[in-house]
């Protein structure tokens, strides 16, 4: 169980892991929308905490086994490989929206400002990396400075007063209202919150299932840490996001749908935090090749070309997703290219 697999086996682990984690998601977005409801925080600190924290779990996961297991450069890989692709599932929830733009219609203080948190949180990923190569109890300095970073960003985000300013409603805008029916209206909150650790549970046993097929695939089949932990670890990474968004959208609740992916990205910054704990052989940050340098990059310009479209908010554009939408699977796809080649 703990030695490495055969390719066959690591592929069909990567399957069910991914087939299972989607079947999770779409049950949490339900979950999700009600908890957001109840508790009155609405749906985009809910979906950026919560969904964020639960949709990262397998992340968090993979991200520690490889870092454990002395293989730094996949578990920094996942980390900003994931934040990568779920960027890029903006694209798949926008365009299962056909009304208008999603960017437009979910226009949301709170989630531009998870967009300039996350931003923060990379570019201080990315100092590090070119800190001085030291640690302090096996940990590089600047992984208490993005934890303090994120939950002061949190907070702020959370207890901000009256904003300066409002986005313009439009007729296509979909406010983030309590829903007036509530599917689960004969359960108690209790029970949807056990129901909602549980699914938890679950991605996270999936995720450490992910990291072991991996390991065994780097080590099989000759391909770059870089490519297997930032693409296909990414892509399993991204699932919980994507079909969370995608499951959002066709259940009216868009502002949750970005917040699930914006509020996970933040999350997922604190995976080089995990990994650089669980890698006792030195700095996670200092192991970074050009490779996962290069996906920090990318992310951050995919972050970046994402916050531009929240705030331009354009109806229809390019192709009907929006400038924003064609750049990021433009980049995405370069930077796949790239890492391949």
């Amino acid at each position: 169980m703990f030695s490495l697999w055969p390719v066959w086996l690591a592929v069909v682990v990567f399957a069910v892991s991914g087939l299972g984690t989607v079947l999770s998601s779409v049950r949490l977005v339900g979950l999700g929308d009600t908890l957001a409801d109840r508790s009155g925080w609405g749906e985009a600190f809910f979906g950026a905490v919560f969904f964020g924290l639960v949709t990262s779990l397998s992340g968090i996961v993979m991200t520690a086994v490889t870092a454990a297991d002395d293989a730094p450069r996949l578990a920094y890989s996942n980390a900003v490989g994931g934040i990568a692709v779920q960027t890029l599932a903006i694209v798949a929830a926008d365009a299962a929206y056909r009304r208008v733009n999603l960017e437009h219609a979910a226009a949301s203080e709170q989630n531009l400002l998870f967009g300039c948190l996350l931003i923060v949180l990379l570019s201080t990923a990315l100092l590090g990396s070119f800190s001085p190569d030291v640690t302090v109890l096996g940990v590089h300095p600047i992984s208490p400075v993005l934890v303090a970073l994120y939950l002061g960003g949190l907070r702020l985000i959370r207890t901000r007063g009256q904003p300066m300013w409002r986005a313009v409603t439009t007729r296509d805008t979909r406010l983030d209202r309590p829903d007036e029916q509530d599917a689960f209206a004969s359960r108690s909150t209790a029970s949807l919150v056990g129901e909602f650790t549980l699914i938890a549970a679950v991605v996270v046993i999936g995720g450490w299932a992910v990291a072991r097929a991996a390991e065994s695939l780097v080590t099989a089949t000759g391909l770059s840490a870089g490519f297997v932990g930032g693409v296909l670890m990414g892509l399993v990474n991204a699932i919980p996001e994507t079909v969370t968004a995608v499951t959002a959208v066709r259940r009216g609740a868009l502002t949750l749908a970005i917040a699930a992916i914006i509020g996970g990205n933040s999350l997922d910054t604190l995976n080089l935090v995990v990994g650089d704990v669980a890698y006792r052989t030195g700095s996670l940050f200092h192991s970074a090749t050009p490779d996962q340098l290069f996906l920090t990059t990318a992310a951050l310009l995919m972050t970046a070309v994402l916050l531009g479209g929240l705030l331009l908010r354009q109806r229809g554009g390019w192709w009907r997703m929006g400038f924003d939408g064609v750049l990021l699977a433009v980049i995405y796809a370069g930077a796949v290219v790239t890492l391949l080649f």
